[in-house]
């Protein structure tokens, strides 16, 4: 191993690291533009319990842990099959059609809706370009 070479676990790794704090900071970036439009992350699940805000602590850490889960379906998916990226990228586009089914069934206001729905749209369009890559 030279000085500058790195090899492909560890390349692996600190591109899965860097992709999942991408992501991580994709959906912090659009909770900071929904604070500083002061538009109320809160969603009515309509079953009862009360309306609840969607907050710093709750983006991160479902973001960390869903993008996480990516990561390891991706790396699993890798030693399986040749067709790793292909079916990583129809299987997460297939989870972030499912990850709108709550957008439409609790109760939000339009510009809530627009925000949590552009943090998909964005955490999805950083796991996906990365680890739908052939190399990731």
């Amino acid at each position: 191993m030279t000085g500058t070479s790195l090899p492909p676990a560890a390349t692996r790794l600190r591109v899965g690291a860097l992709t999942v704090g991408g992501a991580v900071l994709a959906a912090v970036l659009l909770w900071t533009v929904a604070q500083v439009l002061g538009i109320e992350l809160r969603v009515d699940p309509r079953n009862g319990q009360a309306p609840s805000a969607v907050g710093l602590p709750l983006t991160v850490t479902f973001t960390l842990a869903v993008s996480l889960l990516g990561w390891g379906t991706r790396a699993l998916l890798g030693r399986f099959t040749r067709s790793a990226p292909v079916v990583w990228t129809i299987l997460a586009g297939l989870v972030l059609l499912v990850s709108f089914l709550p957008l439409i069934v609790f109760e939000a206001s339009g510009p809530a809706k627009t925000i949590l729905a552009l943090m998909h749209i964005a955490v999805a369009a950083v796991l996906i370009s990365t680890f739908g890559r052939r190399k990731s």
